[in-house]
């Protein structure tokens, strides 16, 4: 008796543990992003798409692409009138592309994370973004960023904000900030 009781204790035990690992369902980590950023690499707002290279991890290193938005001003000609002339500027729309490494840190089981990262971001028309930059328009600035991220482990709404250095066409530094809502699935 003793015998057959220990033995449906080990047989049920083990089917208890075998039922467990069949069934259970494999907890997919929440590690992409989907978010709309207001200033920062995308200039005045972008959409992005931000993922990590592993994919069972939502911590480490990753990268972002987005498709900003921004309008500027570009040299116009000069007016000449009855009372003299003035050089008449051009303000036009252009878009970027942003794209970046990140390096994502934080506990695994936290949803408030840090990244750092940098890349560049490509402008649709020669631009000087900044007064600096006039004497040497180009398509293409760099980008740092050092930013706050609230992200659910499981998924749902994120939210992002900090600062996002630009280096204009001059190689000039200059300072930016940016803040993003979104989607992490």
């Amino acid at each position: 008796m003793k015998k057959s009781f220990l033995l449906w204790v080990a047989i049920t035990g083990l089917l208890l543990t075998l039922q467990q690992s069949l069934f259970a369902q494999e907890e997919k980590v929440a590690n992409k992003v989907f978010y709309a950023e207001l200033g920062g690499p995308g200039l005045i707002m972008s959409a992005n798409f931000d993922s990590r290279f592993n994919s069972d991890s939502r911590l480490g290193l990753g990268y972002r692409l987005g498709v900003g938005y921004a309008y500027g001003t570009f040299e116009g000609k000069y007016v000449v009138t009855q009372w003299g002339g003035y050089y008449d500027h051009v303000t036009r729309t252009y878009y970027s592309i942003p794209v970046g490494l990140n390096y994502v840190f934080g506990k695994p089981d936290s949803k408030a994370t840090f990244e750092v990262g940098a890349g560049l971001s490509l402008l649709t028309r020669r631009v000087a973004l900044f007064c600096y930059d006039e004497e040497k328009p180009g398509h293409l600035i760099g980008h740092f960023s050092f930013m706050y991220r609230l992200m659910p482990v499981n998924g749902g709404f994120s939210f992002r904000i900090g600062l996002t250095p630009v280096i204009g066409t001059s190689g000039d530094l200059f300072p930016m900030g940016a803040v993003g809502f979104g989607y992490v699935f």
